[in-house]
């Protein structure tokens, strides 16, 4: 698989949201755009006992693990439980600005340590045989001069043999402000990723931040950047970036054209979900964006927000959902 090639679009990992069923939901829509996991700590996988946070549908391929940690033989034994699941990739977190994960030192917070990170991603290279390891950062944290602390960090963890990054192109600030509002406040700097781009051709460098089209994902490929990430516009208006990904970003065929197929070929997935005892809100959740847009996008939303809890809902509830669409 070239995993590299897929990366030129991907879809970000998302706390809560970039669940496996999330991700089956989108491979529908794309068969070439690579999908993450949401962050798994290395602490729950080596001694929390938390093996099926590693658990995926074959479908979902090509699909990244995200691991967050800072211990070097922690992450590496991770990195093994990773890639004998079958995971396309291992990708370290040095991006999330969370006082959760802040307080185990890890994510944004190890853009002040880019000695650990390499020592980190030293071992989980070793550990991963010829499974990529890869890093998502920020472009710094808090007072640090992104100019000076971004091209140190990089060429650091590329010399302990990481070859691709993804760099969600603003600051973080780990105090002051939440989660949410470190997704939004801190101003984007894409030049200076283009430029770390520009001087540095053999990595393989994504970007990430406020990247809400395939337009816009497109600008930025022909400005030279090797790939895209995009985040929350990928989970809430799925159909608007993933089902002409495959044809504009990747030069391939759509997978699929109209968001009732998408509808309709999930549910198998759903029907195995049930029938293993579980809710059905618990895919639909992943789904409410699909007309985002659309004519009867509303009254589809509606059906599924206020029914799929309900102990007798099953996928037959998809169609009463698309009962308005025009």
């Amino acid at each position: 698989m070239q995993i590299d090639r897929h990366a030129r679009l991907s879809v970000a990992p998302m706390m809560d949201w970039t669940d496996s069923h999330c991700r089956v939901f989108h491979r529908l829509m794309s068969r070439e755009t690579l999908l993450y996991t949401e962050m798994v700590t290395a602490p729950a996988l080596v001694r929390g006992g938390a093996a099926h946070l590693l658990d995926f549908d074959p479908s979902e391929h090509p699909v990244a693990l995200q691991l967050g940690g800072s211990d070097p033989a922690e992450l590496a034994e991770a990195t093994r439980m990773g890639v004998a699941r079958g995971y396309d990739e291992i990708n370290l977190n040095v991006g999330c600005p969370s006082d959760r994960v802040q307080s185990g030192t890890f994510g944004a917070v190890l853009m002040r340590e880019p000695e650990l990170v390499a020592r980190c991603t030293a071992a989980m290279i070793a550990a991963a045989g010829d499974v990529p390891v890869t890093v998502k950062c920020r472009i710094g944290v808090d007072d640090q001069d992104p100019e000076a602390v971004l091209p140190a960090f990089l060429d650091r963890v590329a010399d302990a043999g990481v070859r691709r990054f993804t760099i969600h192109a603003r600051k973080a600030w780990l105090k002051g402000l939440s989660p949410k509002e470190n997704r939004d406040i801190p101003p984007l700097d894409y030049p200076l990723v283009h430029r770390m781009k520009a001087e540095r051709p053999d990595l393989h460098l994504s970007i990430n931040g406020g990247i809400a089209t395939l337009e816009a994902a497109q600008e930025h490929l022909d400005a030279g950047m090797d790939g895209v990430m995009i985040g929350r516009a990928a989970y809430h208006q799925p159909a608007d970036i993933l089902m002409q990904a495959d044809s504009r970003i990747f030069g391939s065929t759509d997978a699929m054209t109209d968001p009732r197929d998408v509808a309709r070929a999930m549910q198998p997935h759903i029907e195995r979900h049930l029938a293993a005892g579980r809710k059905l809100s618990q895919v639909t959740r992943h789904m409410l964006g699909l007309f985002a847009g659309r004519p009867g996008a509303r009254h589809w939303k509606r059906v599924l927000s206020e029914n799929a809890q309900r102990a007798d809902a099953d996928a037959r509830l998809l169609e009463e959902a698309m009962g308005e669409l025009v």
